[in-house]
C-alpha cells in the first residue's frame, strides 16, 4: 500500500455556520473529529491546514499536526497547495483532502481513493462517487452529479440532473422510475467532495485559469477537466453520512455522537 497524507483544509469564516470547525461534537472540536477520521484511514500523516490560530491550537492540543496558511486564498485546493510548499513535500507525495465538516466521512474510502491514484499514472486526481436512489437527490442543485466515461474517468461535474434520461422521464415523475437507464452500469451518481492528488498537480492547480464552467457551476473540479486532466471517479454504493453546512446539519451530526459507541 502507497503511503499517503492526509490534509484538512480549516478556516475559521464560514458564510452559512461561522465557527464551524470549532464546533463541539461529542466533547470535542469538529476538526478534531475530522482528523480522528483521517487518522483512522491508515495514514502516514494528518495535518490540519488553517488560517486561524485557535483552530490550530485545538488541533495541536489534541495531538495532531497543524500548519499556519495564508487567509486570502480562495478555494481549500488552493490552501493546501500552500500547505505542501510550506511543508516541502515532494511531487510524487499522494495527498488526500478531507474537508473540515465531513467528520463522519468512512476512512476506508480515503484509503481506497489514495490507493486508486496510485495505480492510475495517467489522472491528476482521484475522487468518489455513489449511486442516486431518489428522485430529490437527482433534481437537487444542492447535489453535484458526475458522468464517466468507459475507464471510470470523469466526463462532467454538474449540480443539474445528469445524465437526463429523457425517455424515462417525460413528466418528472414523483420518484425515480425503475427503468432509469444505466451509463456503464450504474444510475445517475452524486459526486462526494473528497480528493486525492499528487503533489506536483496540487501546486499547479492554483495557477490554471479558473474555467468559465467552474465559474457557473461553481464547482472548482471543472478548472481540471477544462484544463486537460483527468479524473478518476470511485464508486462507493452506500452513501456516507453527509458534512456540515448549516445549523441543521451541525444539530444531525452532534446527535450522532451523542449515541454510545462500542
Amino acid at each position: 500500500m502507497r503511503d499517503f497524507t492526509v490534509l484538512i483544509p480549516a478556516r475559521r469564516a464560514s458564510t452559512r455556520l461561522p465557527n464551524k470547525a470549532l464546533a463541539d461534537l461529542g466533547g470535542k472540536p469538529m476538526v478534531v473529529r475530522v482528523a480522528e477520521t483521517a487518522a483512522a484511514s491508515g495514514a502516514t500523516r494528518v495535518l490540519v491546514a488553517t488560517d486561524d490560530l485557535e483552530i490550530a491550537k485545538a488541533v495541536r492540543e489534541a495531538g495532531f499536526e497543524a500548519i499556519l496558511t495564508r487567509a486570502d486564498h480562495p478555494s481549500g485546493t488552493d490552501r493546501l497547495a500552500e500547505a505542501a510548499d510550506l511543508l516541502g513535500l515532494d511531487d510524487d507525495t499522494l495527498i488526500v483532502n478531507l474537508q473540515g465538516d465531513e467528520p463522519r466521512m468512512p476512512p476506508e474510502l480515503l484509503r481506497q481513493l489514495a490507493q486508486t491514484l496510485a495505480q492510475s499514472a495517467d489522472c491528476a486526481m482521484a475522487t468518489v462517487a455513489h449511486p442516486i436512489s431518489t428522485l430529490a437527490e437527482f433534481l437537487s442543485p444542492s447535489v453535484v452529479k458526475v458522468t464517466l466515461d468507459a475507464r471510470g474517468r470523469a466526463l462532467n461535474f454538474s449540480r443539474a440532473p445528469i445524465p437526463f434520461p429523457r425517455n424515462a422521464m417525460p413528466d418528472f415523475p414523483a420518484q425515480l422510475p425503475a427503468n432509469l437507464p444505466a451509463v456503464n452500469g450504474f444510475k445517475p451518481l452524486r459526486h462526494l467532495g473528497i480528493y486525492a492528488y499528487r503533489v506536483g498537480f496540487l501546486r499547479a492547480f492554483p495557477k490554471l485559469s479558473v474555467a468559465p464552467l467552474e465559474e457557473v457551476e461553481s464547482l472548482e473540479q471543472l478548472r481540471a477537466l477544462w484544463h486537460g486532466y483527468s479524473i478518476l471517479v470511485t464508486i462507493t454504493n452506500e452513501s456516507p453520512v453527509a458534512g456540515v453546512d448549516t445549523p441543521a446539519d451541525l444539530e444531525r451530526m452532534r446527535a450522532l455522537y451523542s449515541e454510545p459507541h462500542p
